[in-house]
């Protein structure tokens, strides 16, 4: 089992700050995820909200809601502190998704950005059942991600269409195809499950608690 997870380097954090805003037709998954989320929505959770980005992106149509956005890294703790410094609707919380969430109360939304799938396959699905209890009823769940492809030929595709190869890949990345988590999703109590936008390896998982 692959247990690497480089994300409390600060070097490693870094460089992928440095390429984040330039990940190829991210802005495309971005968009329809903002465009699933309520805009009266009240309470929303973004894990591994790394330095907030998608956070912000919500707040800019949503500037009611409160959130909690929840990381491990220092260096994205300290961007996304800086982000929101003046803000008091965000509550930031350290904690490593390795271990159960916290309790955080509940939530209208959750959401989370290019961050679960660094976790072994077994907590993925351990997380999604965590979610789904923390919503509240009607409540959506939104997991723009990082998935395998189904040929390595496609994979290799991937790695050279974001300016990277094989040799380079991150070690933290424990990829799984998206028909497998649609199924847990689903297997979990999820409704309208289903992908709504993919690019190759990128991905928008989405479901909903029934209401």
């Amino acid at each position: 089992m692959n247990n690497i997870n480089l994300w409390t380097s600060s070097e490693h954090a870094l460089s992928y700050l440095t390429k984040a805003d330039h990940i190829p037709h991210r802005t495309e998954g971005e968009g329809v995820l903002l465009s699933q989320i309520p805009q009266n929505i009240k309470r929303i959770l973004d894990i591994g909200t790394g330095n907030g980005r998608l956070l912000a992106l919500l707040k800019i149509d949503r500037p009611q809601m409160e959130s909690v956005a929840i990381d491990f890294s220092p260096t994205m703790l300290a961007a996304v502190k800086s982000r929101f410094a003046d803000d008091t609707g965000v509550e930031i919380v350290h904690h490593n998704l390795d271990a159960p969430l916290p309790d955080l109360g509940l939530f209208d939304a959750v959401v989370s950005s290019f961050a679960i799938h660094h976790l072994n396959d077994e907590r993925k699905f351990s997380l999604y059942t965590e979610v789904f209890h923390i919503l509240n009823p009607g409540g959506i769940f939104c997991n723009l991600e990082h998935v395998a492809s189904p040929t390595q030929a496609l994979h290799e595709k991937f790695l050279k269409e974001i300016g990277t190869s094989p040799e380079n890949e991150d070690p933290s990345n424990k990829l799984l195809d998206v028909e497998t988590q649609l199924k847990w999703l689903q297997n979990i109590g999820f409704i309208d499950v289903d992908c709504y936008w993919k690019w190759l390896e990128l991905a928008l998982l989405i479901g909903v608690k029934s209401s």
